[in-house]
C-alpha cells in the first residue's frame, strides 16, 4: 500500500464529509493505493456516526473511536500503530490542511528519500496576536533548542516514511515535536515544504492560549529527555556530587577556622552563628537528594513497564 492518511479529530462533524470527498478525489486522480484512518478523540457530536457511514460505503476508510478525549498525541500514536502504508500522511480534520498537497509530499518521501517532510504554513489566516506571533516565538525556541531548521513544528500536515512512525513514541502532548522525536531516534533526512493554509470553514479551534505554555514546557521536557533521558544519573548525579563537595569543603573550612582560632586563643563566634554553616549544610543535603534522584531515575528506567494510554471504545472498517 502506498499511502496511509491519519486524521485525528475532535468534534468535526461539519467538515468530515467534505474532507473525505476531497481526499478521495485526490487519491483517485493520482491512482494511489491508500487507506484513510479517522481517529475520533472522544467527540461528543455526530463525528463518529459520520465516520461509520463513510467506512460502510468505502472499504479504504477505517475509523477508531476513543471512549473519551485523550489528546492529539494519543490519537496519532494509535494511528501510527495501525497504519499500513509505505508513506504516512497526517493532517487535521478542520479543512485548514489542503489534500492537494499530498501527492508532492508523497513524492518527497518515496522518490527523494526523505524520512520526514513537515508542512510550513508560510501564509496563515489565523489571528496575528492570538496565534501567529506566539507561534513564531514558539517555533524560534524549538529551532534553537532542537537544532532542526523548521519554520512550523506544529503544522498538522506532515509526511513520514513508514519506518519513522513505527520507531518513534508519541506520548503526552509531544505531537508538536514529532520531527524532534524522529531526529532523536536517528532519522536525519528531515525537511519542510511550504503548504497552503486555509481559513477555518466550520466550528472553532480546539486549542487555547495554554497550548503555548504547555508547548514550551514540553520543549524543555524533550530537550532534557534527548540529553539525559537514558542516563539521568549523568545530570542529577553530577549536580549532586558537585553540591555535596561544595558543602563539604565549606563545612571543613568553617571547622578548620574554628579550631585555628581556639588554638591561638582568638575570639570566635559559635559555629551555628556563622551563615556559611547553614549554606554548607543545605548544599550537602541538596547534593545528597539530587544524587538519590539520579539513582531512582536509573532504577525507574530499568523497571518501567508499558502503561495504558488510551482506551478504544469502537472501530469501523477493515483492520
Amino acid at each position: 500500500m502506498q499511502l496511509s492518511i491519519v486524521i485525528p479529530l475532535l468534534n468535526e462533524e461539519e467538515s468530515l464529509n467534505e474532507l473525505y470527498n476531497w481526499i478521495a478525489s485526490v487519491m483517485r486522480s493520482n491512482s494511489f493505493s491508500y487507506e484513510i484512518l479517522f481517529i475520533d478523540d472522544g467527540s461528543t457530536d455526530d463525528s463518529w456516526k459520520i465516520i461509520k457511514k463513510i467506512a460502510a460505503e468505502d472499504p479504504f476508510v477505517k475509523g477508531i473511536k476513543f471512549n473519551r478525549n485523550y489528546g492529539k498525541s494519543q490519537a496519532l500514536h494509535v494511528g501510527f500503530e495501525k497504519a499500513e502504508g509505505d508513506v504516512i500522511i497526517t493532517m487535521d480534520a478542520d479543512l485548514q490542511d489542503n489534500p492537494e498537497e499530498i501527492p508532492e509530499l508523497y513524492d518527497l518521501v518515496s522518490a527523494q528519500g526523505y524520512d520526514l517532510i513537515s508542512g510550513w504554513k508560510k501564509k496563515r489566516y489565523d489571528s496575528v496576536l492570538s496565534k501567529n506571533l506566539p507561534s513564531k516565538l514558539f517555533n524560534a525556541a524549538a529551532r534553537k533548542t532542537s537544532g532542526l531548521k523548521l519554520h512550523d513544528f506544529n503544522c498538522g500536515l506532515k509526511a513520514y516514511r513508514k519506518a519513522v512512525v513505527k520507531n518513534i513514541d508519541v506520548y503526552g502532548e509531544m505531537h508538536r515535536y514529532i520531527p524532534v522525536l524522529a531526529k532523536n531516534a536517528g532519522y536525519s533526512r528531515i525537511d519542510e515544504k511550504v503548504v497552503q493554509h486555509q481559513a477555518r470553514k466550520y466550528g472553532k479551534t480546539k486549542f487555547g492560549a495554554e497550548r503555548f505554555i504547555n508547548g514550551f514546557l514540553d520543549l524543555i521536557t524533550i530537550w532534557f529527555l534527548s540529553k539525559f533521558g537514558k542516563r539521568p544519573m549523568h545530570l542529577f548525579g553530577a549536580l549532586g556530587v558537585l553540591m555535596f563537595f561544595f558543602g563539604f569543603i565549606s563545612a571543613a573550612w568553617i571547622g578548620a577556622s574554628k579550631l585555628y582560632k581556639l588554638y591561638h586563643g582568638l575570639p570566635s563566634i559559635l559555629v551555628t552563628d556563622n551563615p556559611w554553616f547553614y549554606i554548607s549544610l543545605t548544599s550537602m543535603i541538596l547534593g545528597t537528594l539530587l544524587f538519590l534522584a539520579g539513582f531512582l531515575g536509573e532504577l525507574i528506567l530499568r523497571s518501567s513497564r508499558e502503561q495504558e494510554r488510551y482506551r478504544i471504545s469502537e472501530t469501523t472498517g477493515q483492520f
